[in-house]
This record gives C-alpha cells, structure tokens and sequence, in this order.
C-alpha cells in the first residue's frame, strides 16, 4: 500500500516537524535563560503540567485520525469527513473547558503541585501557566488538524504549519523577553500567538475541496454520536495511557524541586536536549498511525506487520545515529545553557547515560505501542504504559531519588527500568498478534 517513496514523502516532513515543535519549548528556555535561572526552572516545571493536558488533546486527536485513516484504508471517504468535523468540535470543546479551569484555578493549582520549589520560581510558574492556559484550546485545534492531515499522508502542510508557527514564536521571544523586559510572560504570550495562528491556518487548508479528508463548515452543526464513540474509543484510553504517564512525570518533577534549584534547571536542560534524540521515533511513530491505520482499515493485517518492522528498524538506526552525534557535540550543547558550573556538569552527567540506554530501549517503548494503537489495540498499550510508569517511573524514582539518596540521577535510573519493561511487554505482544482483528470501522 505504501512505497518507498511514498514512506519517505511521509516521514521527512514529520522529521523537520518534531525538530520544529522541539524548537518552540527550547526557545522559550534559551531565551528565558538570560533571564535566571528561577526563570528557567518556573518554565520548566509549568511546562510539566503544559505537557500533560497537550497529550491529553493529541491523545484525543490521534483517536479521530486513526479512525479516519482506517476509513481511508476501506475508500470510505465521505464517513472520514464526519470524523474530521466531529473531532475538531470534541477537543475544542474540552480545551476550553481544561483552560477556563486552569486559569481560574491557576494559583493553588501551582502550590499544591509544586509547594517545595522556591518563592522566585513559584512566582515565575504563576505567570507562565496563566498564558500558556489561555493558549490550550489553539494548540488543541492545531493537533487535530495536523494529525488529519497525516491520516491523509499529507505531512508537509503541518510541516510548514509549524515552520510558520516557529518563526512567530521566536521572533515574539525576541520582541517581548529582550525588547519589552516581560521575562517568562514574555515567552508564553509568545506561544500564545503562534499557537492561535496555527490555529487558524491548520482549519482554513482543511476547507480545500480536494482533500480527501475536509471539513466544509464548522459553522453548520452537525452531531453524530456514533463517530465520537469511534474517536472515544481510542483517544480516551490513549489520553488516559498520556495523561497518566506525565501525572507521574508531574509527580516525579515535584520530587526533582526537592532536591535544590540546581537539579531542577539540570534537569531542564537535560530534558531539552534529550527531545532532539527522539525526533526520528516520535516522527516514525506518527507515520505508522497513517500506515497501519489504513492497512487494517484494507484488512491487510500482514502489511500491518510488514511496515511496523521496517520502520521500527528505520527508528533504531536514526537514533543510534543521533545520540552519537548528541553524544560528541554535549559540552558544546550543554554550554548554550547560561548556568553554573555545578548545574552545566549534572547535566552532562545525565545525558551520558541517558543517550547510551535511549539507543536500545526508546523505540519499542514508544514507536512500537504506535503501530498497535493505530491497529485498535489502545486497551493493552494503555494498560502497560500505566502500570510500568507508576510501578518503575514514580514508584522507583522515590526509591532510588530519596531513600538511597541519588538524587535526580536515582530519578533517570528509573526511568530506563520503565522503558525496559515496556519493550519487553510490548515485543511480546506484538508478535504473539493480539493487535489483530481489532479494526474500529469493521
């Protein structure tokens, strides 16, 4: 169903798109570094909290593109628009609503997630979740679009939806941290506007009349209760399997602040580094939604295997190259930082080990879950991914961070005890079948 070039037409716009998305939250904390780092660190940590209820709306968004893909796969194009409409109503709906809750609970949210962290960094949190919150529902229509787009294997218009994104939000930065003196404020009012833009643009290429997926008027309201069930039904159990994996990140965030402002910004910086090494399975991921998603929407569950191996391989290779390269470039990468001595060599520190276990460990943890979510099998993954986050992530972390006094590198090492038991949950699962036979338009 898919040629090499067509695989290849899919995959490099999604490369240069995640290094894009990447490229936002680095900017923020590049920039808001000359601020201090009681910026850095309130960024950091408000981001732990932005992360989670983005997954939440890309869970949601993957749900309606996974089931559209599948309608594609069988040539029901027509039954894929309804999709589209109904998914752009549903996680705009619950955008706003996360947002009104966060901006009007903003303040004691903050303090009872983070309570230990310093006044100067509490201070910093408060302002940049106010207008981050007020940007959720724009980022939440942007994932929906996007994620439509690539059901239809069209990854360049969310490709240079993100470029355009990127360069509002990087030159905002400039405007509003450097030339207005507005510090944090200054990066998320930035976001703000790019996401509002992406917003838009994203909506307005929906309405061409050629593509297969469309939407002709959000304005004439239409409800089909069936195909937000279908959506539901993959992006509730992946939305619960995201927004339960980064409640624990959330939780194991609270217990890096209690280790000093010194782990906190290492960990940032190590975090922000560490995102560039999972660009290619992040990418590939998506495109086996699209892939797998239309093959088991052909009934071609044989296909299905076919590409999950060669583009798992695909992510391996990438990475490995990847993390070298990350690997040899670290003091440079490290010093774009403006931190202390003490905070530049921790993060160093993690990121040696970190680049070694991403290369073995990473792709069947999260590329691989990806084919069987696209193929309907969101219950077995969710399942998986929940209870190895708590069990090792959070449970671990506590062990290893606090009771044998590791600190934040106790919290790393239990991080790769979870991507250990998922690769293994996850292969297992993979060739014994039971992704099979669970189409959701059959």
């Amino acid at each position: 169903m898919f040629t090499k070039k067509d695989l290849v037409r899919l995959i490099i716009p999604l490369i240069i798109e995640q290094l894009l998305a990447v490229t936002i939250g680095l900017a923020d904390t590049l920039m808001v570094s000359s601020v201090g780092e009681a910026a850095v660190s309130g960024v950091s940590t408000v981001d732990t909290i932005n992360i989670l209820l983005i997954n939440i709306f890309s869970a949601l968004a993957t749900g309606g593109a996974i089931v559209a893909s599948q309608y594609l796969g069988r040539e029901d194009d027509s039954s894929a628009c309804i999709v589209a409409k109904q998914l752009v109503y549903t996680v705009f709906a619950i955008a706003v609503a996360v947002a009104a809750v966060c901006v009007l609970a903003g303040g004691p949210l903050l303090v009872l997630i983070f309570g230990a962290v310093e006044p100067a960094v509490m201070n910093n949190c408060k302002i940049y979740f106010f207008w981050s919150a007020l940007s959720y529902p724009f980022i939440a229509v942007y994932n929906g679009g996007a994620a439509l787009f690539r059901a239809m294997g069209n990854s360049k218009i969310s490709m240079f939806t993100s470029l355009l994104m990127n360069i509002i939000n990087v030159c905002g930065n400039a405007l509003l941290i450097y030339g207005f003196a507005l510090g944090v404020a200054g990066a998320a009012i930035a976001s703000l506007v790019s996401r509002l833009i992406g917003a838009i643009l994203i909506i307005t290429l929906l309405r061409n009349p050629h593509c297969r997926i469309r939407i002709e008027s959000l304005t004439s309201w239409e409800f089909h209760p069936g195909m937000v069930s279908r959506i539901l039904r993959v992006g509730v159990p992946n939305g619960m399997e995201n927004g339960m994996f980064q409640i624990g990140k959330i939780l194991v965030q609270g217990l890096v602040a209690s280790f000093g402002t010194t782990a906190i910004a290492a960990n940032a910086v190590a975090n922000s580094i560490a995102t560039f090494t999972n660009i290619p399975g992040v990418a590939i991921g998506l495109a086996l939604i699209t892939v797998v998603g239309q093959c088991v929407g052909a009934e071609d569950y044989t296909a299905a295997r076919k590409y999950i191996l060669k583009l798992l391989g695909v992510v391996y290779l990438s990475m490995g190259a990847t993390c070298a390269v990350i690997y040899l470039l670290l003091p440079t990468l490290v010093g774009f930082f403006d931190l202390s001595p003490q905070t530049t060599a921790l993060a160093q520190e993690l990121m040696r080990v970190f680049l070694l276990a991403c290369i073995f460990f990473w792709p069947s943890s999260f590329t691989l879950p990806n084919g069987l979510r696209a193929a309907g099998d969101v219950r077995f993954t969710m399942l998986v991914s929940v209870f190895s986050m708590w069990i090792f992530r959070v449970g671990l972390s506590y062990i290893l961070g606090r009771g044998m006094g590791l600190g934040v590198s106790g919290v790393w090492l239990a991080m790769y005890a979870d991507w250990v038991f998922r690769s293994a949950a996850f292969f297992f699962r993979f060739l014994q079948g039971g992704w099979k036979n669970r189409s959701l338009v059959a």
